[in-house]
């Protein structure tokens, strides 16, 4: 398993100071935020810890870089869609910010441990925000954010997803499902099609996920990671991995269900 990399960016410029009845305290801002980026789910990710000296820097190099490393993977993803949650992140005032790219740069999962959203049935609705105070220095806080978003992905053949994350906060998920078929058709073309019927072997804890999975109908990776003690990060990876193997599958929410092939997987699994 091939070492972390860790690589610092800074930017010099500051905020410019607002002026008259503009001028409020700043938001605090934490000492970095870091992105993940995945090569495959069996090797460590590269780390990237960023900081910048003022908000709009931080929402500037953020989307910024997520942007370009999805690009770099081959991803899809529109930047208007990561902008806009990046922007939302300011709600949770930035703290224990995490975005992991997946998927060749097709899946984009952004986390945070901030208060969270209470009602998250009405996100999507056109003029529904939650910026308040010192938050609408920085945004525009009217609400057509994650609409925006919300079509954007659509158009471009993908999805979003709002889940809990654990203890507290937000994961707010893009991804490009068009472009994920799109690669996985081109990787079983000729002689590799014939793979696609060889037997799946799972380990112990993506057995477990898929019984859990089977036991609750419906769940998402943060109940996952309760039931089971793990990471969100591994409840996320272990279940991706069982929905592109076929085991399961996921609706419009994030939430899992089993398959099939899931279920008659573990009715082999249970005569042995």
């Amino acid at each position: 398993m091939k070492e972390f990399s860790h690589k610092v960016l800074q930017e010099s410029k500051t905020d410019p100071e607002p002026s008259g009845e503009d001028h409020k305290p700043r938001l605090p801002l934490p000492p970095l935020v870091r992105i993940a980026i995945y090569d495959s789910f069996t090797s460590a990710p590269r780390i990237v810890d960023l900081k910048a000296p003022g908000v709009r820097q931080l929402m500037d190099l953020l989307s910024e870089k997520a942007y370009n490393f999805s690009q770099q993977k081959g991803g899809a993803v529109p930047y208007t869609t990561i902008r806009e949650v990046v922007e939302n992140l300011i709600h949770a005032n930035f703290q224990e910010v995490i975005i992991n790219i997946y998927e060749g740069g097709n899946v984009i999962r952004i986390s945070d441990q901030g208060p969270g959203i209470p009602d998250k049935t009405r996100v999507f609705e056109p003029g529904f925000t939650t910026a308040r105070g010192e938050a609408k220095r920085y945004i525009r806080g009217v609400g057509s954010g994650l609409p925006i978003v919300k079509e954007t992905m659509s158009l471009s053949g993908g999805q979003v997803t709002i889940e809990d994350n654990l203890q507290c906060g937000t994961v707010v998920t893009l991804t490009l499902l068009k472009e994920m078929k799109k690669k996985a058709d081109n990787d079983n073309i000729g002689p590799k099609t014939a793979s696609r019927d060889e037997r799946v072997s799972l380990t112990h804890r993506q057995n477990m996920v898929l019984s859990l999975v089977t036991e609750l109908e419906e769940v998402g990776p943060t109940r996952i990671s309760e039931e089971l003690d793990i990471s969100l990060t591994t409840a996320y990876r272990e279940l991706t991995f069982l929905e592109h193997a076929g085991f399961i599958t996921s609706g419009s929410q994030g939430k899992r269900r089993v398959a099939s092939k899931g279920l008659e997987y573990l009715k082999q699994l249970a005569r042995t």
